[in-house]
């Protein structure tokens, strides 16, 4: 408490002597100044800041003294690559006559050591200078118009939030955070690699285009990762992707956090890992992975590390052969492998970076006394050294490099209107002493050039390129190497469906193997089967349950099986629809073919006995029996057989409305003539003598009779056949597997008026029979009416619940049944007996006979 009581005096007495003493007191730095690891003048000057080194060491920290300079260490010759294509880029705009003529552009490089204090650092340098005085006020410029870098997305972060707040533009090549994109928060941002929300897209159409539906994940726990990894795992939910799980790892976590790390993920049962890392994650958890000898994993990488030559080494083959992922089209950048191969020592001998470089290369000493080390001599030739630096097979990063110096240098050449003075050929350009970045940042927003390569650059409105990637392949060439095989691509400009592509080279597979690898949660549902999810378990986990009757699945893992539609049925796996079976009573069929045959059989049976009855004509049975109402009646009862008939067969619209209609008006004929005869009798036996006024029964009446009761079915039917007719109807209601063809009646009440009025004739044939059953007569038909009626009765009483409970085509067949029993019932019961006498019996067949009285 006291220490800050302390340090808080000395503070205010700080100011108040310096605002008494202002006016004789220059603006000074607080600190050191940081000075630039390469550096050159020009009237244009161009930062840059490069993760040069990859390890980093703090020193430790008190409140007594002041902190001691970052020591960054284990130069990284990738980076180093990326820096020296800048001040290639530079030199050769320099040389150029039409680009910024007579301008020279100069650069000061920094190393960000690949993490956010040192970049902190860097930018506070590039801003400042090293200057230590700026006169009696501190409204100087900034000592750059321009920054390009840093190679991290959380460490050009930290550099926006500081070079943001005065307008400097920085252009980065590699930071490809999704946040980046923000264009109210980073106004003075661009870049010349695309946004990680593509590419996060694109590996997770990747992942779904080749069936992976369980994946593991890991990233960078910083602003590159986390972001990342975020839009991956939104976009692979959309695509139906589960992720087992999801690690993040830090290049600062001690070795025991990596190492759960990689047991998590030997653990799981997911065969593909998503790896979202900057290359210091990478690095570590390769390195990690060799100690838990982790193999067999088909690794899918991002951008940071998916070409990255130092890793493509033997060391590493087991682990990241095979591996898949997006990066940004490589292309050849004229005269850049030679300049790299100039870069001596001898070009700046007090530069410590370059004889860093040099030393580590040829792994040699320029100081002869280290532990007897070879003594460097300057004169070694990188001709035949391959490695990262001098390998220009895969120039993408540097390429973006080359891009954004260029971009910077096109935004100048506008801003300071460079043109042609006239018809001469030289260039010139209008300099500004006071040239600030802010209207770089203007001019950049505005710059749309294509380079010699042919490729065309320009940033939209949130600062960003095209995002168009290339897909490539970890492979092995004959010699065993690694190489980077581009085997697709991915346009993020195209429409949906059409974004990504294979080009059909061959891809190798995790652990060199040339079969696809499967990594799924559950195996696929066959066809016939649906997905059913496993309660506390993602979607990509489930169970396979079989479709249901009438319901199919055709397709791979479907999450609901599909309905057949109405006249469509499961096939026996439940694989596809397939035409329901159409039941209707055929004349194919057994029960069909039967009743065929018992109608028939019935019919040419009545016309027998037509024939019988015509033979004997003139005897006196067929006499008494009223022949005329006898051979009507049999003619009637033929046509009763025949019309059941049209009840078999398909339905169709003519054949359902005759078939209703033909059985009521020939049953109505039928029962007419049947109350008739039986009328007569009655009437002949009540007759006592001649002069009886009781009216005798003539034929006429008869026929009149017989046609009026028949002319009121017939209207009956007309009427139903006018107003709502029957139809054929495709039952589906009744069984769900098949379709029952039936006939509907259209008005269900003008068939019960068809069937009533038959029952009504039926009837009174039955009561006027009974009453007259018992007439003294050798000969009274009306016993046998009256049997015969009871027949009729019953058959079609029982007919009514059998007809109303029958199933399908057997609701047709008890109809049937019903018409060729009552009919049969007809025919033994009136003309059995009198066929008996006719032939068998001729001596009963005589007029005495028939007058004769029973006792």
């Amino acid at each position: 408490m006291c220490d800050c009581v302390y340090v808080m005096l000395l503070f205010v007495l700080f100011v108040g002597a310096f605002g008494a003493e202002e006016d004789s007191l220059l603006c000074e730095m607080l600190g050191n100044p940081e000075f630039p690891l390469l550096s050159k003048e020009g009237d244009i000057t161009i930062g840059g800041a490069f993760s040069i080194h990859s390890q980093i060491s703090t020193p430790p920290l008190s409140f007594t003294d002041a902190p001691g300079p970052l020591i960054c260490s284990r130069i990284n010759l990738r980076e180093f690559r990326f820096a020296q294509t800048m001040i290639f880029a530079i030199e050769e705009i320099n040389n150029s006559s039409s680009l910024l003529p007579n301008i020279s552009i100069g650069y000061k490089i920094f190393d960000s050591c690949g993490s956010t204090l040192p970049s902190t650092r860097a930018v506070m340098g590039l801003m400042n200078g090293q200057e230590r005085t700026l006169g009696k006020n501190c409204s100087s410029q900034s000592s750059v118009h321009a920054i390009i870098g840093a190679s991290e997305s959380s460490s050009t972060i930290v550099m926006l939030q500081i070079s943001g707040i005065f307008q400097i533009p920085v252009i980065s090549h590699f930071a490809t955070c999704a946040c980046l994109s923000n264009i109210k928060e980073y106004p003075s941002f661009f870049r010349t690699i695309p946004s990680d929300y593509y590419q996060s897209r694109a590996l997770a159409k990747l992942v779904k285009h080749f069936g992976w539906t369980w994946v593991g994940a890991v990233r960078s726990d910083n602003d590159y990762g986390n972001n990342g990894m975020a839009t991956f795992i939104t976009t692979a939910s959309q695509e139906g992707v589960c992720i087992e799980y999801s690690e993040a790892i830090s290049r600062t976590d001690p070795s025991e956090q990596v190492a759960k790390v990689v047991k998590v993920i030997q653990s799981g049962s997911a065969r593909v890992l998503v790896a979202f890392l900057a290359q210091g994650e990478m690095n570590i958890l390769l390195e990690e992975a060799l100690k838990h000898n982790l193999t067999g994993l088909q690794w899918v990488g991002s951008e940071s590390w998916i070409t990255a030559s130092h890793l493509a080494i033997k060391r590493y083959s087991a682990i990241l052969t095979g591996s898949l992922g997006f990066t940004i089209r490589k292309t050849k950048i004229s005269g850049l492998r030679e300049f790299l191969l100039q870069v001596n020592p001898s070009q700046d001998p007090h530069n410590d970076l370059l004889r860093e470089f040099w030393e580590d290369t040829f792994g040699c000493s320029f100081h002869s006394s280290l532990h007897g080390q070879t003594q460097c001599s300057g004169s070694e030739s990188l001709q035949d050294i391959d490695n990262p630096f001098t390998d220009v097979s895969e120039l993408r990063i540097s390429n973006n490099v080359y891009k954004a110096v260029y971009a910077v240098a096109h935004a100048a050449h506008s801003m300071l209107k460079c043109g042609q003075s006239g018809e001469a050929v030289n260039q010139w350009c209008i300099w500004k002493n006071d040239l600030e970045p802010k209207q770089v940042v203007t001019h950049l927003q505005a710059v749309n050039f294509t380079l010699q390569s042919g490729e065309r650059v320009y940033f939209d409105e949130n600062g960003d390129p095209a995002a168009t990637y290339e897909l490539v392949n970890w492979q092995r060439n004959q010699a065993g190497d690694t190489v980077f095989v581009t085997v697709g691509s991915y346009d993020a400009s195209l429409p949906n469906g059409k974004q990504f592509n294979m080009n059909g080279i061959n891809t190798m597979w995790a652990a060199g193997s040339l079969k696809r690898p499967q990594s799924v949660c559950s195996e696929r549902c066959l066809p016939g089967f649906r997905q059913a999810v496993i309660k506390g378990k993602p979607i990509c986990c489930f169970s396979c349950i079989a479709c249901a009757a009438g319901e199919i699945s055709n397709s791979s893992n479907p999450a609901e099986c599909l309905r057949c539609p109405l006249e469509y049925w499961s096939n026996e796996d439940h694989s596809q629809c397939v035409q329901k079976v159409i039941e209707f009573l055929s004349y194919g069929e057994t029960m069909g073919a039967l009743l065929t045959a018992f109608s028939l059989f019935g019919a040419g049976l009545t016309l027998l006995v037509s024939c019988v009855f015509f033979w004997f004509r003139h005897t006196p049975l067929v006499k008494a029996s009223n022949s005329e109402l006898s051979f009507l009646l049999l003619f009637s009862l033929t046509l009763c057989f025949l019309c059941s008939l049209t009840f078999i067969g398909r339905p169709s619209e003519w054949s359902c409305m005759l078939r209703h209609t033909a059985f009521g008006i020939t049953f109505a004929l039928c029962m007419s003539c049947i109350l008739a005869k039986t009328i007569a009798v009655v009437m002949a036996f009540k007759a006592k003598r001649p002069s009886n006024t009781v009216p005798q029964c003539s034929a006429p009446l008869q026929r009149t009779s017989v046609l009026s009761c028949t002319s009121l079915q017939v209207l009956v039917c007309v009427l139903w056949l006018t107003l709502a007719p029957p139809y054929p109807y495709k039952n589906t209601a009744y069984a769900t597997e098949r379709i029952i063809l039936e006939c509907d009646l259209g008005s269900p009440l003008g068939f019960w008026a068809v069937l009533g009025y038959i029952g009504l004739l039926a009837l009174l044939c039955f009561i006027l029979a009974f009453l007259a059953r018992k007439l003294p007569d050798n000969f009274n038909e009306a016993k046998f009416i009256t049997f015969s009626m009871l027949i009729f009765c019953a058959v079609w009483v029982t007919f009514i619940p059998a007809y109303v409970s029958s199933p399908g085509k057997f609701t047709v067949a008890v109809e049937i049944f019903a018409i060729l029993a009552s009919s049969y019932g007809l025919l033994f019961c009136i003309f059995a007996p009198k066929c008996y006498i006719l032939l068998l019996k001729p001596e009963r067949n005589t007029k005495k006979h028939m007058m004769g009285r029973n006792q």
